[in-house]
Formats: C-alpha cells, sequence, structure tokens
C-alpha cells in the first residue's frame, strides 16, 4: 500500500511540474508566435501524458503505417515519432526526420545510434524551404508542429509534392499546445494545397486529421 501511494504521489508531482511548466510556456509562446518548441524543453513532447492522448502508435496506426513505407516526419522534434516509424517500417523501409532545430536533430541521433536503427535519414531544414524529394513517401506527418510553421500553405505544398499519389498527411493537434490549429483552420489550408480530408478521428484534448494527394 505504501508503496502505490509513494507512486501516485510521484506522479501527481510529475503531472504538476508538467502542468506548471505548460502554463509557462503557453504564456511565453502567445507572445512569440510561430516558434518552435526549444531542444531544452523537448519534455514537453515526451511524457506520460503526450503519450496518453497522442501515443506515437496511435498516430501511426490512424495513418496505416506498413512495413516497407517511405515516412516523412515534419518537425520530428526529439524522434518522438520518428524511431517508432522506422520500427514499423522496417528494414524494407525509411524515415526522413526533417527539423530546422540541429539540437533536435542530434537528440534523434543519439537515440537511434542507441537503439541501432539504421533507416532514418536526418534532414535539417524548415518545412517549405523544398528540401525534400517529390513524389517519393507514403505517409507523411505533422504532429503539433503545423502552428509553429510561419508559412503554412508553402509547408504543405512541399509536403503534396513530396507525397506519392495517394500518399497521405497525417496532420495531429494537441491541446493545450499554445499553436494548435483547429479542425477549420486545417480544411481551409487543405483546400488551398489541393489536399482531400479522408477523415479526422478523435476529438479534445487530441485529433488526427489525414489528408490525402488525390491519384
Amino acid at each position: 500500500m505504501n508503496t502505490d501511494r509513494r507512486a501516485n504521489h510521484v506522479a501527481a508531482r510529475i503531472i504538476t511540474l508538467l502542468a506548471v511548466t505548460g502554463i509557462g510556456v503557453l504564456v511565453y509562446r502567445r507572445q512569440r508566435r510561430n516558434l518552435p518548441c526549444p531542444a531544452k524543453l523537448s519534455f514537453l513532447l515526451e511524457n506520460p501524458l503526450m503519450n496518453r492522448v497522442a501515443g506515437a502508435e496511435r498516430l501511426l496506426d490512424r495513418a496505416g503505417v506498413q512495413p516497407g513505407m517511405r515516412v516523412l516526419d515534419v518537425g520530428c522534434g526529439p524522434g518522438r515519432l520518428t524511431l517508432p516509424a522506422a520500427r514499423r517500417v522496417g528494414a524494407g523501409g525509411e524515415v526522413v526526420a526533417l527539423d530546422i532545430q540541429p539540437a533536435m536533430l542530434q537528440r534523434v541521433q543519439k537515440k537511434l545510434a542507441a537503439q541501432g536503427i539504421t533507416q532514418v535519414r536526418l534532414l535539417q531544414a524548415g518545412a517549405g524551404e523544398g528540401k525534400t524529394d517529390a513524389n517519393s513517401f507514403d505517409r507523411a506527418f505533422l504532429v503539433t508542429v503545423l502552428g509553429e510553421i510561419p508559412d503554412k500553405v508553402a509547408a504543405l505544398r512541399e509536403i503534396y509534392r513530396a507525397l506519392k499519389p495517394g500518399g497521405i498527411l497525417s496532420i495531429t493537434e494537441v491541446f493545450p499546445d499554445p499553436d494548435v490549429q483547429t479542425p477549420g483552420e486545417i480544411r481551409k489550408l487543405a483546400q488551398e494545397t489541393n489536399f482531400v480530408i479522408a477523415s479526422k478521428i478523435g476529438t479534445f484534448p487530441a485529433f488526427t486529421m489525414n489528408l490525402v494527394k488525390p491519384v
């Protein structure tokens, strides 16, 4: 019983710390829009609460990621989705992890080396800069990233170009991300960039919208 109480106490302290930190970041980011999450705050992306509402395996399932696929993880951050995606696609597939911050990519590289994962290519670039290959990917992901991108239309146009016909861009938003995008905002962006809305999964506090590049 004492062990259970101690575990609950520790969990409560962790949740409180995350909440307090999140509120502080929320206030800061509301004042400074379109900024990527700093590498030193990557724990806000990798924590039990985030995993519970938007776990990597759940997001891969929602997008239908299968062995042998090529996946583009835009704004990969510390690799919360990158590494599970690499394990899912296997040796016959590939994941390209794109991020504008070298410090984030360095964190991903350390994890890849520690786990012996080789089917990941790191790409330092901003979304919309045109650094990705055309007609090359089966799936692309924007997980709590879209709101951080200054030119969202340019980013989606690049992803559209990078996807194969029939490929899916899976966008996940989580409240209370200070840059959270609404379903309506995503639908508008989809219309501007020729994507077709295939599905919307989930509501609060996290939802996923799958956008398809028409065949």
